[in-house]
């Protein structure tokens, strides 16, 4: 007979913990217990199979192979106790409507156009649901899921994250935000003069990805203006001749309003990818898939309306054929 099982789920759940942080000190903070007692664990493993799972190195703690392995064993064992929790729940409340917390982390890209409509409905049909928003960028939102403080975010897609499980929500285009009252289509940036364009400092995720628009259009902007202040940026738009490009998706009721003039990129164009950001090791819970269902068709259908702008490319022809943020979630 070989060696009994004697791990429990609190040794799986610290060891992941290890394996995600990285780190002894942020595991024991995260999972609110002490570095000693997460060591503790993290020995009780490896001398019940007699193999090396984690080394130290320098300030950093770095996996073996097997350690590779084992952390991979442990989020499939973790998700399926999460999953059979759920399944039994339901069964306890069958008769009853969803209910329960959930927190959601979302951008300004999300909040801006789509949320309101969203919440007004959701908790007119879900009462019984406790809702809670964070509104942050996509660094913080996604250690809050990491850590367990959202059940999920919806962030711009990014270098798949340890501990993370991602799926596709839905395409925007990028537009060029002036405060110039005219009609809406699409702009070549590169043949504006003397642009002067607000950006996000270097910590927003989207920072990178206009640098390289920028770098592989070759693309010269006369001034730059780092504002991490998504009000203030559209105020500052509104009262001068500064530019932004945001995401279409939030300045779809800008479409109708015309306070500003939207130009959608071309030449070539611009997409941003939204994902949804859940736990790796847990199964979102019935009330928090209900509401992102909710909320990503409500955003999708306002996504959809820049199919009706001149020349935003893809959303007619096909040229960009997920641009309209139409595929179903992708594990």
């Amino acid at each position: 007979m070989g060696k009994r099982w004697v791990t429990s789920l609190e040794d799986l759940r610290l060891f992941a913990a290890v394996y995600e942080e990285k780190s002894f000190t942020r595991a024991a903070a995260r999972e609110m217990t002490t570095q000693s007692g997460v060591s503790q664990h993290i020995r009780k493993i490896e001398r019940l199979f007699n193999v090396r799972l984690l080394i130290r190195k320098d300030a950093t703690v770095v996996p073996t192979p097997a350690g590779h392995l084992f952390y991979q064993r442990c989020l499939d064992i973790l998700k399926r106790v999460n999953a059979t929790d759920q399944e039994l729940r339901r069964f306890a409340n069958a008769a009853c409507d969803l209910d329960g917390e959930v927190t959601v982390g979302l951008m300004p890209t999300m909040t801006r156009c789509a949320l309101a409509p969203v919440l007004a409905s959701f908790t007119e049909t879900h009462p019984n649901v406790s809702l809670r928003i964070v509104e942050a960028y996509s660094a913080v939102l996604s250690e809050m899921v990491l850590t367990g403080h959202a059940d999920f975010a919806i962030v711009p897609t990014t270098q798949s994250l340890v501990g993370l499980s991602v799926r596709h929500v839905m395409y925007t285009p990028e537009v060029l935000v002036s405060s110039r009252s005219a009609a809406h289509e699409h702009v070549k940036l590169g043949d504006l003069a003397d642009v002067k364009l607000i950006v996000p400092g270097p910590s927003n995720a989207r920072r990178a990805t206009l640098e390289s628009y920028f770098a592989s259009s070759g693309i010269r902007v006369a001034r730059y203006l780092e504002l991490d202040a998504m009000m203030a940026t559209l105020d500052l738009v509104a009262r001068s001749d500064w530019k932004a490009i945001l995401p279409g998706l939030m300045m779809c009721d800008e479409i109708d309003k015309q306070n500003f003039s939207l130009n959608p990129l071309y030449n070539p164009p611009l997409f941003t990818e939204l994902v949804c950001i859940t736990a790796a090791q847990r199964v979102p819970s019935p009330a928090s898939e209900a509401f992102y269902r909710v909320l990503k068709e409500y955003a999708m259908s306002l996504n959809q309306r820049w199919s009706n702008v001149r020349g935003v490319p893809g959303m007619h022809s096909g040229e960009v054929s997920r641009a309209g943020g139409i595929e179903e979630d992708v594990l």
